[in-house]
């Protein structure tokens, strides 16, 4: 059945104060506003306490939970939402740049440490003036509507991180940053099809859906934009599947969600219905996910390298024309 979050991302439009005290007052109000829209989820932008805000670490570095924290979880439990809440985090004697999960009663529910801070200096030997990079893993929070995986701003020049995400089964990845990102935000939700949505102190906050479409935005004048997604899919490649998408709408009218990608021979679908879930569309129409299509090949090209004929394979598309 569907999978319906009610997810709300943020920009500062470049609002940034002159304390942490400023910038926790401003990005509250942020949260205020997001929380307006009923959400499921709320993603902040990167470092937002300590953004634009001088001197070291020391002063401007809190602990989990702490004061922002605290206050982001009075928010959760008052609106019944899970929170990203990103923070410069002092622990064990080291600081990170973090991102909080905060749910729904307002308990910290995990924390990823951003893998990949960019350099201070130009020889490489201070990042981001004194962060210390987190575990080189893939972070996949179980959160009550899907799998959620998260990357921090200069993550997103480290494709592997990206891939193991979707590997660990990411549904959905949150991005909060100091930067804008672009392309590189399509192309990864693209190849890995899951959701990713950014969070940005500057201007356009994001949601790219799996096909890698940009669906909603943020600007200077709207710095909210509230979507429900459902994290109930699947993309499929067009091959073997010719005439599918048409065919579900025929069949299905409004009981389903198809959305096609002509150039790129992909298309995603979802059910509206609790009658017809996805996974009895999936078995009723043959449908196979893109992931498993591509999958399926390796095997073959393995043994066609040793000399070997492959084996058969057992398709959910068996009998249907591979093109057209």
């Amino acid at each position: 059945m569907p999978r319906i979050a009610r997810v709300v991302t943020t920009s500062l439009a470049y609002r940034l104060g002159p304390t942490t005290e400023k910038n926790r007052e401003r990005t509250l109000d942020l949260l205020d506003l997001a929380c307006t829209k009923k959400p499921d989820l709320v993603v902040l932008p990167e470092n937002f306490l300590s953004a634009n805000v001088p001197g070291d670490h020391a002063d401007k570095a809190e602990t989990v939970p702490g004061a922002t924290t605290d206050a982001c979880a009075k928010r959760a439990r008052e609106h019944r939402t899970y929170v990203v809440c990103p923070i410069t985090n002092a622990r064990e004697g080291a600081y990170y740049n973090s991102a909080v999960f905060i749910d729904r009663d307002g308990q910290i529910a995990g924390v990823y440490d951003k893998i990949h801070p960019v350099t201070s200096v130009h020889d490489h030997t201070l990042f981001e003036r004194g962060m210390t990079p987190g575990p080189d893993a893939p972070t996949v929070f179980d959160l009550d509507f899907g799998r959620v995986g998260c990357q921090i701003c200069f993550d997103i020049g480290f494709p592997t991180s990206w891939a193991d995400l979707g590997r660990a089964g990411a549904e959905m990845v949150v991005w909060p940053s100091a930067y804008d990102g672009g392309f590189p935000l399509r192309m990864y939700a693209y190849l890995h099809s899951y959701y990713v949505i950014s969070a940005v102190r500057s201007s356009t906050s994001t949601m790219v859906d799996p096909l890698g479409q940009i669906f909603a935005t943020t600007n200077e004048r709207m710095r909210i934009a509230a979507r429900a997604i459902d994290l109930d899919y699947i993309v499929c490649h067009s091959d073997f599947h010719s005439g599918l998408p048409e065919k579900l709408v025929r069949d299905l009218g409004d009981a389903v969600a198809v959305t096609v990608c002509r150039p790129e021979g992909r298309f995603m679908v979802s059910s509206n219905s609790d009658e017809t879930p996805l996974s009895v569309l999936e078995d009723r129409y043959g449908l196979s996910s893109n992931a498993e299509y591509h999958a399926r090949h390796l095997p073959a090209y393995e043994a066609l390298r040793a000399g070997r004929k492959p084996e058969p394979v057992v398709t959910p598309y068996a009998g249907r024309p591979p093109y057209g």
